[in-house]
């Protein structure tokens, strides 16, 4: 009895100490306050990031959790990577297989839902400013209450800041997704890591600064965690299938109770992938989700300094 009595006590003190922990992991901020800014700039291998002329990301580093060792999907094209970076799970489970633009009549949505219309159920605005046309894919009826795409199969990294920081200015919603496209396109035409690839990655870090002074503005920065990341690197002028230059992006979080300049890696036994980009901001704003995707919150960016 005795024995029976004390392994259920342990297993009491084993729970409570167990919450606790997992409490004491959650940022520090009111559900109701909390917001989430995924960026993505298109093709940018971490090692291009480093080169280029980019002092916004470099403090983004300084002031939050990064590794360069995250890794996209092994198909490693944009619109397969994006829809699990946005869904949690890899594109076999989600469906969308296909990187062009599909007729209307022929388009069909994400297999499981995007962050957009979780938030969305939970009670969130939301809105995704993309520089691809084809990410209508991804912009199910009732799932966003601002969306900009360009007329055109592809937009440039301007149109999207410029995007970006009026509907920042003119709504400040809860989720907000922005897709810079120019280093895609720029590898494609000049080759990975060429100068002209670093110069527009140096423009979008430029946009990225407007569209993270636009939320400072607008008095939401301090309350919201922010995500930069890629879709996919690439190698000569191109990318994928399962390159490693092609899988390996950069991922940088910053926010209320993120570590600031933490390295990632110091955790050997963590490995950040594109899916867990939208596991760690529904942890963030506590929205509900699926437990079988395959993204898990980055918990660790949260806590004390390196």
């Amino acid at each position: 009895m005795l024995k029976r009595f004390t392994m259920l006590l342990a297993a009491v003190v084993l729970t409570f100490t167990t919450s606790l922990m997992a409490q004491d992991a959650e940022p520090k901020l009111p559900g109701a306050n909390r917001s989430v800014l995924i960026v993505s700039i298109d093709g940018m291998r971490p090692d291009a990031m480093l080169r280029a002329d980019t002092p916004v990301l470099r403090r983004l580093m300084r002031e939050g959790t990064f590794t360069m060792w995250a890794r996209t999907t092994a198909m490693s094209v944009t619109l397969p990577s994006h829809t699990s970076m946005l869904t949690g799970v890899t594109p076999e489970r989600h469906g969308v297989t296909w990187n062009k633009d599909i007729p209307a009549e022929e388009l069909k949505y994400p297999a499981f839902p995007t962050l957009f219309e979780l938030a969305k159920k939970a009670g969130y605005s939301t809105a995704m400013i993309a520089g691809k046309s084809k990410f209508t894919a991804l912009n199910k009826p009732g799932t966003l209450d601002f969306v900009y795409l360009p007329d055109q199969t592809k937009g440039g990294d301007e149109e999207v800041g410029d995007a970006a920081v009026k509907v920042i200015a003119e709504h400040q919603p809860r989720v907000l997704f922005v897709h810079f496209p120019d280093a895609d396109t720029f590898g494609h035409k000049f080759g990975w890591g060429s100068h002209e690839q670093l110069q527009v990655i140096a423009n979008a870090d430029k946009q990225l600064g407007r569209v993270l002074d636009a939320m400072k503005q607008a008095n939401v920065l301090s309350q919201t965690l922010v995500i930069v990341t890629a879709d996919h690197g690439g190698q000569g002028k191109t990318h994928g299938p399962d390159d490693p230059r092609s899988r390996h992006i950069p991922w940088i979080a910053t926010g209320p109770g993120v570590k600031a300049d933490y390295d990632l890696t110091l955790d050997e036994k963590l490995i950040v992938n594109t899916e867990d980009t939208f596991a760690t901001a529904c942890w963030f704003m506590r929205i509900p989700c699926d437990k079988n995707i395959d993204g898990k919150p980055v918990t660790q960016i949260i806590g004390g300094g390196n």
